[in-house]
Protein backbone atom coordinates (compact mmCIF):
# COMPACT_ATOMS: atom_id res chain seq x y z
CA UNK A 1 0.00 0.00 0.00
CA UNK A 2 1.08 3.81 -0.78
CA UNK A 3 1.95 5.88 2.59
CA UNK A 4 0.05 8.26 3.56
CA UNK A 5 2.54 11.07 2.97
CA UNK A 6 3.28 9.94 -0.72
CA UNK A 7 -0.26 10.31 -1.37
CA UNK A 8 -1.48 14.15 -2.83
CA UNK A 9 -5.07 13.19 -3.94
CA UNK A 10 -7.73 12.77 -0.71
CA UNK A 11 -8.13 9.91 1.49
CA UNK A 12 -12.23 8.50 2.27
CA UNK A 13 -12.59 7.07 5.67
CA UNK A 14 -15.21 4.19 5.48
CA UNK A 15 -17.90 6.11 6.41
CA UNK A 16 -17.68 8.77 4.43
CA UNK A 17 -16.82 6.56 1.75
CA UNK A 18 -20.25 5.02 2.90
CA UNK A 19 -22.00 8.25 2.35
CA UNK A 20 -20.37 9.43 -0.72
CA UNK A 21 -21.88 5.89 -2.18
CA UNK A 22 -24.89 5.49 -0.98
CA UNK A 23 -23.55 1.81 0.22
CA UNK A 24 -23.90 0.86 4.26
CA UNK A 25 -20.27 0.62 5.78
CA UNK A 26 -21.44 -2.88 7.34
CA UNK A 27 -21.36 -3.43 3.49
CA UNK A 28 -17.91 -1.83 2.26
CA UNK A 29 -16.28 -3.81 5.27
CA UNK A 30 -17.88 -6.90 4.04
CA UNK A 31 -16.75 -6.78 0.34
CA UNK A 32 -13.62 -5.47 1.58
CA UNK A 33 -12.79 -8.38 3.86
CA UNK A 34 -14.11 -10.41 0.95
CA UNK A 35 -11.20 -9.02 -1.45
CA UNK A 36 -13.94 -7.17 -3.80
CA UNK A 37 -12.52 -3.51 -2.55
CA UNK A 38 -9.30 -3.69 -0.78
CA UNK A 39 -8.75 -0.16 1.09
CA UNK A 40 -6.13 2.26 -0.35
CA UNK A 41 -4.07 2.54 3.00
CA UNK A 42 -4.73 2.66 6.98
CA UNK A 43 -4.68 5.69 9.20
CA UNK A 44 -1.88 5.75 11.81
CA UNK A 45 -4.80 4.27 14.13
CA UNK A 46 -5.76 1.16 11.69
CA UNK A 47 -9.06 2.71 9.91
CA UNK A 48 -9.77 2.07 6.51
CA UNK A 49 -9.32 4.42 3.98
CA UNK A 50 -10.01 4.91 0.17
CA UNK A 51 -8.90 6.56 -2.62
CA UNK A 52 -10.86 7.87 -5.64
CA UNK A 53 -10.14 4.30 -7.70
CA UNK A 54 -11.49 2.70 -4.47
CA UNK A 55 -14.60 4.92 -5.38
CA UNK A 56 -15.21 3.63 -8.70
CA UNK A 57 -14.15 0.35 -7.85
CA UNK A 58 -17.05 0.58 -5.11
CA UNK A 59 -19.81 1.82 -7.94
CA UNK A 60 -18.73 -1.14 -10.25
CA UNK A 61 -19.13 -3.60 -7.41
CA UNK A 62 -22.71 -1.85 -6.43
CA UNK A 63 -23.80 -1.74 -10.03
CA UNK A 64 -22.97 -5.87 -9.97
CA UNK A 65 -24.66 -6.85 -6.92
CA UNK A 66 -27.54 -5.15 -8.04
CA UNK A 67 -27.78 -6.95 -11.19
CA UNK A 68 -27.69 -10.19 -9.08
CA UNK A 69 -24.12 -11.30 -9.65
CA UNK A 70 -22.98 -13.53 -6.77
CA UNK A 71 -19.72 -12.49 -5.44
CA UNK A 72 -17.35 -14.94 -7.39
CA UNK A 73 -19.15 -13.48 -10.72
CA UNK A 74 -18.21 -10.05 -9.61
CA UNK A 75 -14.39 -10.97 -8.38
CA UNK A 76 -14.22 -12.84 -11.76
CA UNK A 77 -15.28 -9.33 -13.24
CA UNK A 78 -12.91 -7.18 -11.20
CA UNK A 79 -9.96 -9.60 -11.37
CA UNK A 80 -10.29 -9.36 -15.33
CA UNK A 81 -11.15 -13.26 -16.05
CA UNK A 82 -14.47 -12.47 -17.41
CA UNK A 83 -16.03 -9.63 -18.97
CA UNK A 84 -18.70 -7.39 -18.05
CA UNK A 85 -20.77 -8.13 -20.71
CA UNK A 86 -20.75 -11.97 -20.78
CA UNK A 87 -21.50 -12.00 -16.59
CA UNK A 88 -24.19 -9.99 -17.52
CA UNK A 89 -25.57 -11.93 -20.39
CA UNK A 90 -25.75 -14.83 -18.43
CA UNK A 91 -27.14 -13.38 -15.58
CA UNK A 92 -30.14 -11.89 -18.18
CA UNK A 93 -30.80 -15.35 -19.17
CA UNK A 94 -31.47 -16.78 -15.59
CA UNK A 95 -33.55 -13.51 -15.18
CA UNK A 96 -35.51 -14.20 -18.81
CA UNK A 97 -36.01 -17.72 -16.53
CA UNK A 98 -37.21 -16.49 -13.64
CA UNK A 99 -39.47 -14.05 -14.81
CA UNK A 100 -41.16 -17.30 -17.48
CA UNK A 101 -41.68 -19.41 -14.16
CA UNK A 102 -43.15 -16.83 -12.06
CA UNK A 103 -46.11 -15.90 -14.99
CA UNK A 104 -46.74 -19.62 -14.78
CA UNK A 105 -46.86 -19.14 -11.27
CA UNK A 106 -49.44 -16.22 -11.61
CA UNK A 107 -51.07 -17.92 -14.49
CA UNK A 108 -52.12 -20.76 -12.25
CA UNK A 109 -53.11 -18.59 -9.22
CA UNK A 110 -55.00 -16.49 -11.23
CA UNK A 111 -57.39 -18.96 -12.29
CA UNK A 112 -57.98 -20.57 -8.65
CA UNK A 113 -58.14 -16.70 -7.17
CA UNK A 114 -61.29 -16.62 -10.13
CA UNK A 115 -63.05 -19.70 -8.38
CA UNK A 116 -63.09 -18.10 -5.62
CA UNK A 117 -63.42 -20.15 -2.07
CA UNK A 118 -65.70 -22.80 -3.41
CA UNK A 119 -64.02 -24.18 -6.45
CA UNK A 120 -66.14 -26.60 -8.74
CA UNK A 121 -64.98 -29.94 -8.53
CA UNK A 122 -62.95 -29.62 -11.85
CA UNK A 123 -61.17 -27.25 -10.66
CA UNK A 124 -60.18 -29.35 -7.79
CA UNK A 125 -58.92 -31.96 -9.72
CA UNK A 126 -56.89 -29.29 -11.22
CA UNK A 127 -55.68 -28.22 -7.81
CA UNK A 128 -54.74 -31.73 -6.89
CA UNK A 129 -53.14 -32.12 -10.36
CA UNK A 130 -51.30 -29.15 -9.65
CA UNK A 131 -50.30 -30.01 -6.45
CA UNK A 132 -48.21 -32.58 -7.38
CA UNK A 133 -45.89 -30.99 -9.36
CA UNK A 134 -45.08 -26.92 -8.85
CA UNK A 135 -45.90 -24.56 -11.99
CA UNK A 136 -42.07 -23.83 -12.04
CA UNK A 137 -41.38 -27.70 -12.42
CA UNK A 138 -43.97 -28.78 -15.18
CA UNK A 139 -42.86 -25.56 -17.62
CA UNK A 140 -39.45 -26.94 -17.03
CA UNK A 141 -40.19 -30.35 -18.20
CA UNK A 142 -42.04 -29.10 -21.38
CA UNK A 143 -38.82 -26.54 -22.14
CA UNK A 144 -36.38 -29.31 -21.55
CA UNK A 145 -38.78 -31.89 -23.71
CA UNK A 146 -38.29 -29.65 -26.56
CA UNK A 147 -34.76 -29.35 -26.37
CA UNK A 148 -33.52 -33.14 -26.00
CA UNK A 149 -35.88 -33.98 -28.44
CA UNK A 150 -34.58 -32.11 -30.92
CA UNK A 151 -30.67 -31.78 -29.99
CA UNK A 152 -28.42 -32.60 -33.12
CA UNK A 153 -31.16 -32.76 -35.47
CA UNK A 154 -31.21 -30.05 -38.76
CA UNK A 155 -34.17 -27.73 -38.65
CA UNK A 156 -33.48 -26.73 -42.50
CA UNK A 157 -34.20 -30.14 -43.92
CA UNK A 158 -36.90 -31.13 -46.28
CA UNK A 159 -39.00 -33.43 -43.46
CA UNK A 160 -38.36 -31.38 -40.43
CA UNK A 161 -40.85 -29.46 -40.38
CA UNK A 162 -42.21 -31.14 -37.02
CA UNK A 163 -38.88 -30.04 -35.29
CA UNK A 164 -39.34 -27.18 -36.61
CA UNK A 165 -42.96 -26.23 -35.69
CA UNK A 166 -41.65 -27.38 -31.87
CA UNK A 167 -39.10 -25.68 -31.35
CA UNK A 168 -40.90 -22.55 -31.94
CA UNK A 169 -44.25 -23.31 -30.86
CA UNK A 170 -44.70 -21.48 -27.28
CA UNK A 171 -46.11 -23.69 -24.44
CA UNK A 172 -46.98 -21.78 -22.08
CA UNK A 173 -49.78 -21.09 -19.96
CA UNK A 174 -50.93 -17.17 -20.97
CA UNK A 175 -51.30 -14.82 -18.63
CA UNK A 176 -55.03 -14.85 -17.76
CA UNK A 177 -55.83 -18.05 -18.91
CA UNK A 178 -59.13 -20.22 -18.97
CA UNK A 179 -60.04 -23.74 -17.48
CA UNK A 180 -59.68 -25.74 -20.24
CA UNK A 181 -56.18 -23.83 -20.74
CA UNK A 182 -54.64 -24.43 -17.86
CA UNK A 183 -56.06 -28.50 -17.86
CA UNK A 184 -54.14 -28.34 -21.31
CA UNK A 185 -51.06 -27.51 -19.50
CA UNK A 186 -51.24 -29.60 -16.98
CA UNK A 187 -52.27 -32.83 -19.42
CA UNK A 188 -49.06 -31.54 -21.67
CA UNK A 189 -46.40 -31.74 -18.83
CA UNK A 190 -47.67 -35.11 -18.05
CA UNK A 191 -47.46 -36.32 -22.01
CA UNK A 192 -43.62 -35.17 -22.11
CA UNK A 193 -42.77 -36.88 -18.87
CA UNK A 194 -43.42 -40.07 -20.55
CA UNK A 195 -40.35 -41.71 -21.40
CA UNK A 196 -42.08 -43.12 -24.59
CA UNK A 197 -43.29 -40.37 -25.30
CA UNK A 198 -40.37 -38.64 -26.05
CA UNK A 199 -38.41 -41.23 -27.57
CA UNK A 200 -41.42 -41.77 -30.33
CA UNK A 201 -40.44 -37.52 -31.18
CA UNK A 202 -36.75 -38.66 -31.05
CA UNK A 203 -37.56 -40.71 -33.97
CA UNK A 204 -39.84 -38.66 -35.88
CA UNK A 205 -37.47 -35.68 -35.63
CA UNK A 206 -34.55 -37.88 -36.52
CA UNK A 207 -36.32 -39.14 -39.39
CA UNK A 208 -37.22 -35.87 -40.64
CA UNK A 209 -34.09 -34.16 -40.31
CA UNK A 210 -32.41 -37.14 -42.28
CA UNK A 211 -35.02 -36.90 -45.43
CA UNK A 212 -33.49 -36.41 -48.36
CA UNK A 213 -36.51 -34.89 -49.64
CA UNK A 214 -40.33 -34.09 -48.57
CA UNK A 215 -42.76 -36.98 -48.61
CA UNK A 216 -43.99 -38.61 -51.73
CA UNK A 217 -47.86 -37.90 -51.65
CA UNK A 218 -49.56 -35.19 -50.81
CA UNK A 219 -50.77 -35.12 -47.28
CA UNK A 220 -53.72 -32.92 -48.21
CA UNK A 221 -55.12 -35.50 -50.98
CA UNK A 222 -54.82 -38.47 -48.13
CA UNK A 223 -56.87 -36.30 -45.37
CA UNK A 224 -59.40 -35.90 -48.18
CA UNK A 225 -59.35 -39.48 -49.97
CA UNK A 226 -58.34 -42.16 -47.23
CA UNK A 227 -60.60 -39.44 -44.55
CA UNK A 228 -63.68 -39.78 -46.74
CA UNK A 229 -62.72 -43.43 -46.97
CA UNK A 230 -62.56 -43.98 -43.19
CA UNK A 231 -65.16 -41.86 -42.53
CA UNK A 232 -67.22 -44.57 -45.15
CA UNK A 233 -66.15 -47.41 -43.50
CA UNK A 234 -64.01 -48.31 -46.94
CA UNK A 235 -61.77 -51.34 -46.13
CA UNK A 236 -58.05 -50.69 -46.56
CA UNK A 237 -58.31 -54.33 -47.71
CA UNK A 238 -61.13 -53.63 -50.00
CA UNK A 239 -60.98 -53.16 -54.13
CA UNK A 240 -62.59 -50.47 -52.93
CA UNK A 241 -59.30 -48.97 -51.47
CA UNK A 242 -57.59 -49.33 -54.50
CA UNK A 243 -59.31 -46.78 -56.37
CA UNK A 244 -58.70 -44.68 -53.11
CA UNK A 245 -55.18 -44.93 -53.67
CA UNK A 246 -55.05 -43.92 -57.08
CA UNK A 247 -56.89 -40.80 -56.09
CA UNK A 248 -54.75 -39.84 -53.79
CA UNK A 249 -51.96 -40.57 -56.36
CA UNK A 250 -49.94 -43.82 -55.68
CA UNK A 251 -48.28 -44.68 -58.24
CA UNK A 252 -48.50 -48.48 -59.46
CA UNK A 253 -45.13 -49.20 -59.87
CA UNK A 254 -44.35 -47.19 -55.93
CA UNK A 255 -42.53 -49.15 -52.95
CA UNK A 256 -46.29 -49.16 -51.30
CA UNK A 257 -43.94 -50.97 -47.90
CA UNK A 258 -42.06 -48.15 -47.91
CA UNK A 259 -44.20 -45.57 -48.16
CA UNK A 260 -46.00 -47.76 -45.40
CA UNK A 261 -43.25 -47.32 -43.34
CA UNK A 262 -42.50 -43.50 -43.69
CA UNK A 263 -46.74 -42.96 -43.05
CA UNK A 264 -46.12 -44.92 -39.95
CA UNK A 265 -43.22 -43.00 -38.87
CA UNK A 266 -44.54 -39.71 -38.83
CA UNK A 267 -48.27 -40.90 -37.66
CA UNK A 268 -48.51 -40.50 -34.04
CA UNK A 269 -51.82 -39.96 -32.21
CA UNK A 270 -50.28 -39.38 -28.82
CA UNK A 271 -47.82 -36.73 -30.87
CA UNK A 272 -51.30 -35.24 -32.29
CA UNK A 273 -52.30 -34.20 -28.93
CA UNK A 274 -49.82 -32.82 -28.27
CA UNK A 275 -50.57 -30.76 -30.96
CA UNK A 276 -54.17 -30.21 -29.87
CA UNK A 277 -52.86 -29.35 -26.23
CA UNK A 278 -50.91 -26.75 -28.03
CA UNK A 279 -53.42 -25.19 -29.59
CA UNK A 280 -55.40 -24.76 -27.02
CA UNK A 281 -52.53 -23.04 -24.98
CA UNK A 282 -52.42 -20.45 -27.99
CA UNK A 283 -56.22 -20.14 -28.64
CA UNK A 284 -56.11 -21.66 -32.12
CA UNK A 285 -59.40 -23.39 -33.57
CA UNK A 286 -59.74 -27.03 -32.68
CA UNK A 287 -59.37 -29.42 -35.84
CA UNK A 288 -60.69 -32.79 -36.03
CA UNK A 289 -57.82 -35.76 -36.12
CA UNK A 290 -55.93 -36.29 -38.82
CA UNK A 291 -53.50 -38.99 -38.14
CA UNK A 292 -56.47 -42.22 -38.41
CA UNK A 293 -56.58 -41.39 -42.06
CA UNK A 294 -53.04 -41.84 -42.38
CA UNK A 295 -53.06 -44.65 -40.52
CA UNK A 296 -56.05 -46.27 -42.81
CA UNK A 297 -54.01 -44.93 -45.88
CA UNK A 298 -50.74 -47.12 -44.56
CA UNK A 299 -52.93 -49.92 -43.95
CA UNK A 300 -54.20 -50.03 -47.49
CA UNK A 301 -50.74 -49.36 -48.42
CA UNK A 302 -49.64 -52.37 -47.11
CA UNK A 303 -52.47 -54.55 -48.22
CA UNK A 304 -50.95 -54.36 -51.84
CA UNK A 305 -47.77 -55.15 -51.44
Amino acid sequence: MTATHHRTDPLLTIGQLARRSGVPVRTIRFWSDEGLLPETDRSPAGYRRYDAAAVARLDLVRTLRELGMGLDDVREVLLRRRRVGEVAAAHVRAIDERIRALRVQRAVCTLLARNGTDPAPRELRLMNDLARLSAEERQRMIDEFVAEAFAGTDPEAPGAGIASAMRTMPAELPDDPTTEQVEAWVELADLVADTDFRARVREMAVAGSEAAAPPPYDPAAVLEHAGAALREGVDPASPEAAAVLERIGVDETADRAGLAAMVRTFSDRRVERYWTLLGRLNGWPERPPSVPAFEWFAAALLSRT
